[in-house]
C-alpha cells in the first residue's frame, strides 16, 4: 500500500462504521479503491436474515417471520442475530422447549429499550404507577390521532433498565426510515406527540404536580425544534440557510481547528430562538387541545394500563373505535407565538 511496488496478488478489505473520521492518507487513491457501503437491511432483506438465524431453533407453528421482519425496521444484521439469541434464552429460562411470540417480542422490546425491572410495577405505590400510565397514554393518544404519524404499537408501564417508567412504541413506517426525509408537518407531529406525557401530567394531576418523567421528552422537542430552525430551513423568518453545524460535535479534539466557521450576529440568533419558542408554544397548543378533547379515551387507556401494565397495538386501535376518536385536523404551525395561552408566563428578559 505504499504506493511504490505493485502487488497484483494481494487484495486488502477493511471494513468501518466511521468513514468519515478515517485518515485521508488511507483513501487516496492506490490505497483502497473500491468503496462499498452496506445500508440496513429492508423488509425482504430482514426476512431472509430471520430465516438464517431461526434455523435451528424450534420455533412455534404461529410465528410469521415476515411479520417479526415488519416490526423491526431499522435494525442490522447482527441485531436481528440477536434477536433470535435472545428470543431463544428467554424461551430456555422458563423450561420451555419452543420459542413463541411472547419471547420473540420481550426480545425486540429488550434490544430497543433494555430490560424490565425486576418486580416491575409492583416496586412503584398506585399513585406512581397512575402517573405512569397517564404519562404515557398521553404519548399514545396524540400519536394516534396526529395526521400522517407512526402507528401506535404497543404501550408499556413496565419500568426498563434504561431508566425509563414506561415507554410508548411507536412503528416507524419503512419508506420514511429508509429514504429519511421528513416533512415539516411530521417534525412538527414529533414535537406535538413527545409533549404528550408532560401535557397528560398536567390536566389530570395539575401543574403543580408534574413529575420529572419528561425530561428526555424536553430534551428531544428542544433538539428537532432547534434544528428545524437553525439546519433545515424551515423558517421563513430565519430563511433557507444553516446558521448551525449538524457536525459541531467532533470526536477527536483539535479537529475543527481548521475548519473554518461561520458566525452569525446575535440578531438573527435572537429571530432563531424566538422561531423555536413558537414552534414549541403551537406544539404544547396542539396537543392540548387533543387530549381535552379525548380525555375520556385518556382515563379509560390509563386505568387499562394500570391494570394489566401493557396495551397491544390491536388493543389501542378498539379502544379509538370504541370511544370514537377523530383525528385532529393539522396544519403547519403559524406564524403566533401564544405565549399568552402557555401556563408558564414568567419568561426572562
Amino acid at each position: 500500500m505504499d504506493g511504490f511496488e505493485g502487488n497484483p496478488g494481494i487484495i486488502t478489505i477493511a471494513a468501518t462504521n466511521r468513514v468519515d473520521i478515517l485518515d485521508q492518507a488511507l483513501l487516496r487513491p492506490g490505497r483502497f479503491d473500491r468503496k462499498i457501503t452496506v445500508d440496513l437491511p429492508d423488509f425482504h432483506g430482514r426476512s431472509r436474515i430471520l430465516q438464517v438465524h431461526a434455523r435451528g431453533k424450534p420455533l412455534e407453528s404461529d410465528i410469521d417471520l415476515e411479520a417479526v421482519a415488519r416490526r423491526t425496521p431499522g435494525f442490522s444484521g447482527a441485531q436481528l442475530e440477536n434477536l433470535m439469541n435472545e428470543a431463544a434464552i428467554s424461551a430456555a429460562r422458563i423450561g420451555k422447549t419452543t420459542v413463541g411470540w411472547e419471547q420473540i417480542d420481550g426480545a425486540v422490546d429488550r434490544i430497543m429499550v433494555g430490560v424490565e425491572k425486576k418486580g416491575g410495577t409492583t416496586n412503584l405505590s398506585q399513585h406512581q404507577n397512575e402517573i405512569v400510565a397517564y404519562h404515557e397514554a398521553g404519548h399514545a393518544i396524540v400519536g394516534a390521532l396526529i395526521p400522517d404519524y407512526d402507528e401506535v404499537q404497543k404501550i408499556s408501564i413496565i419500568p426498563r433498565s434504561n431508566g425509563a417508567g414506561g415507554l410508548t412504541f411507536f412503528a416507524p413506517q419503512e419508506g420514511r426510515l429508509e429514504a429519511g426525509l421528513y416533512s415539516k408537518q411530521y417534525l412538527e407531529s414529533q414535537l406535538a406527540v413527545a409533549l404528550g406525557g408532560r401535557l397528560a401530567e398536567e390536566i389530570i394531576f395539575g401543574e403543580d404536580n408534574v413529575t420529572t418523567g419528561a425530561s428526555n421528552d424536553f430534551q428531544q422537542v428542544a433538539n428537532i425544534a432547534r434544528r428545524m430552525v437553525k439546519e433545515w430551513g424551515m423558517s421563513d423568518k430565519i430563511g433557507r440557510v444553516a446558521i448551525s453545524d449538524p457536525g459541531n460535535s467532533q470526536p477527536f479534539m483539535g479537529r475543527s481547528m481548521g475548519t473554518p466557521k461561520i458566525h452569525w450576529g446575535p440578531t438573527i440568533l435572537g429571530t432563531a430562538d424566538l422561531e423555536v419558542e413558537r414552534l414549541v408554544n403551537n406544539s404544547y397548543l396542539k396537543c392540548k387541545s387533543i387530549l381535552q378533547d379525548n380525555c375520556d379515551l385518556l382515563h379509560h387507556l390509563a386505568q387499562t394500563l394500570v391494570e394489566k401494565e401493557v396495551v397491544s397495538s390491536d388493543e389501542f386501535q378498539m379502544m379509538l373505535i370504541e370511544w370514537k376518536a377523530k383525528t385532529a385536523n393539522f396544519e403547519i404551525i403559524g406564524s403566533e407565538r401564544n405565549r399568552e395561552e402557555l401556563p408558564f408566563q414568567n419568561w426572562p428578559a
